[in-house]
């Protein structure tokens, strides 16, 4: 099964409204960042146990370590949680920006250094959130660690 395909059975797999939000939040960050890379991970760790909830990926970071390696992994991640959504927003060095930047406006919407958390997409500001999805693409780039 290749990404897309993942990440369509991903989705479709979540009950409603939930599924709906998530199929208009992943059509809304493909028109942001046409032709960005897919990821998708199952939250499974590499012995089958479920670590994490599952993801979908957007973007390409690189992180370098301080030992000279290097790793990639996704700008903007989106998964749905037992309340509702999460987004993630990787890479942004002040932990208070997206809080003190979109916070106010977003809606019904928890927001730490690198997620903004919320129920169904009725209870938020769409285009807050997809400026602050915007911002996370500008900001794609290699991260130092």
């Amino acid at each position: 099964m290749n990404i897309q395909e993942q990440i369509d059975e991903y989705i479709s797999s979540q009950p409603e409204p939930k599924r709906s939000d998530m199929q208009a939040l992943h059509e809304s960050i493909l028109r942001i960042m046409p032709g960005c890379k897919l990821w998708f991970l199952d939250g499974k760790d590499d012995k089958g146990k479920i670590v994490s909830n599952p993801n979908i990926g957007y973007g390409l970071r690189t992180m370098k370590y301080a030992d000279g390696t290097t790793r990639e992994f996704y700008q903007i991640g989106l998964s749905g949680n037992k309340t509702g959504i999460s987004v993630y927003i990787l890479g942004i060095e002040d932990k208070k920006y997206l809080a003190e930047t979109y916070g106010k406006e977003l809606g019904k919407a928890a927001v730490t250094g690198y997620c903004i958390k919320f129920k169904t997409l009725k209870d938020i500001n769409l285009d807050v959130l997809e400026a602050a999805i915007g911002f996370g693409f500008e900001n794609q780039n290699e991260i130092e660690n």
